[in-house]
């Protein structure tokens, strides 16, 4: 890695190796330029302080996504999908959004769903017994946020089967770089997504359902004294939590597993001492991040770490590296499962932060706990294979061996 090879790094052209391990790349651009230029002229932050104050200040950096994304995708299903979701909007609304869907997110609201999930959980671990072996992302951690998520919207059992498909098609389309054949599929996930929700949204106007659970229903009906959705907003924002929902905590899942292969002492500690599941998902969550990037637009000129930034810079926040940033983290390379303090960037920070933070957490604390409980001494069958993602960090299959001595 030499120091052109730092000078032309571009995510649009990503080096080799860098999708297996970004790592080194982060450390060498933290310490040499943490507030680096690339070659479209956009700008791409290592350090936690940086991508803390950017997250933290979205008076001056803007989470929407019309100028960036209509050069990308064009007047497109996905332009539509993703500058309409929660995530990619400004107030007001993301606010208006952000307020209904937390309304069915509340401590209670998702304690209550514990025992649905440590049941559902023990139906895919009865499974995997049976057969000794198993691929950990599709036998186990891809079907528990489609469970939870598919529960929360109501989705009936029978029709959960395209989601994860349309998922992964829609959230790819995210990737610094798209071939024709990604862009084609995201757009005809967006097109078949939104044609399902529709009868879906009409069956619930007939039938409404409880709004202190079903979140669907609370963006069918709107605030009582507020603004209702349009119809575009409430298509793209169910879809939204369904896709949000699913792949980063079918990523954090499978990290952690794989993780805890790759760390047999830090494994042998959780397995010791179970009540280190809370502070061992925190870490999992900071140490290999399931979303490594996050993006924003400077509103006005502005300065980064020292570096003057011009209105309408595009920022890219690399989550993965500030999450690794020895200003912020002691041994930031080293896998801690009983790490204290440990304020990671996984799931943003200030007005963004991630609605469904508390739920994913509870889906990683049952999922892992259980898997370890069940399995104590599962083994790497393969090489586990990479998503090939730059931007959505985990595994498309990581086959493993259950019930080895």
């Amino acid at each position: 890695m030499t120091p052109a090879d730092l000078e032309h790094f571009d995510l649009r052209r990503l080096p080799a190796g860098f999708v297996d391990d970004p790592y080194p790349w982060y450390r060498r651009l933290r310490e040499a330029s943490p507030v680096h230029r690339m070659p479209d002229g956009t700008w791409f932050l290592t350090r936690y302080a940086d991508c803390e104050r950017v997250y933290k200040d979205p008076a001056v950096f803007s989470s929407d996504k019309k100028v960036e994304f209509l050069p990308k995708f064009g007047d497109s299903p996905l332009y539509a999908h993703h500058t309409t979701s929660l995530v990619f909007n400004d107030p007001p609304l993301h606010t208006r959004i952000r307020r209904l869907i937390m309304g069915a997110l509340t401590p209670k609201a998702i304690a209550d769903m514990q025992p649905g999930l440590v049941a559902r959980v023990g139906e895919l671990l009865d499974a995997i017994a049976l057969r000794g072996t198993a691929d950990i992302i599709e036998d186990f951690a891809s079907a528990i946020p489609i469970e939870i998520i598919g529960n929360l919207l109501e989705v009936p059992h029978d029709e959960r089967g395209p989601l994860r498909a349309w998922s992964l098609a829609i959230l790819g389309a995210l990737e610094p770089s798209l071939t024709e054949d990604q862009l084609a599929a995201g757009n005809r996930a967006v097109t078949e997504f939104e044609d399902y929700l529709r009868t879906l949204v009409a069956r619930r106007r007939a039938t409404p359902g409880d709004a202190e659970r079903d979140v669907l229903t609370r963006l069918v009906q709107g605030e009582a004294d507020g603004e209702k959705l349009s119809e575009p907003e409430l298509l793209h924002n169910c879809i939204f939590l369904l896709n949000a929902g699913h792949e980063t905590t079918t990523n954090l899942i499978g990290n952690s597993l794989v993780a805890l292969c790759e760390w047999p002492d830090e494994r042998a500690r959780l397995l010791a001492d179970p009540s280190l599941i809370r502070s061992a998902v925190e870490e999992f969550l900071r140490f290999e991040s399931s979303n490594q990037l996050g993006n924003r637009r400077a509103l006005e000129p502005t300065e980064v770490g020292g570096v003057r930034l011009p209105a309408g810079a595009l920022v890219t926040l690399c989550i993965g590296a500030a999450n690794r940033d020895p200003a912020q983290f002691p041994d930031p390379e080293r896998l801690d499962v009983a790490r204290t303090p440990n304020r990671h960037l996984a799931f943003g920070s200030g007005s963004h932060l991630c609605a469904g933070h508390a739920l994913a957490r509870l889906e990683g604390r049952v999922a892992i706990g259980m898997f370890l409980e069940r399995f104590p001494d599962y083994r790497l069958a393969d090489v586990p294979v990479r998503g090939g993602r730059a931007r959505f960090r985990g595994f498309t299959s990581v086959r493993v061996v259950t019930n080895a001595p």
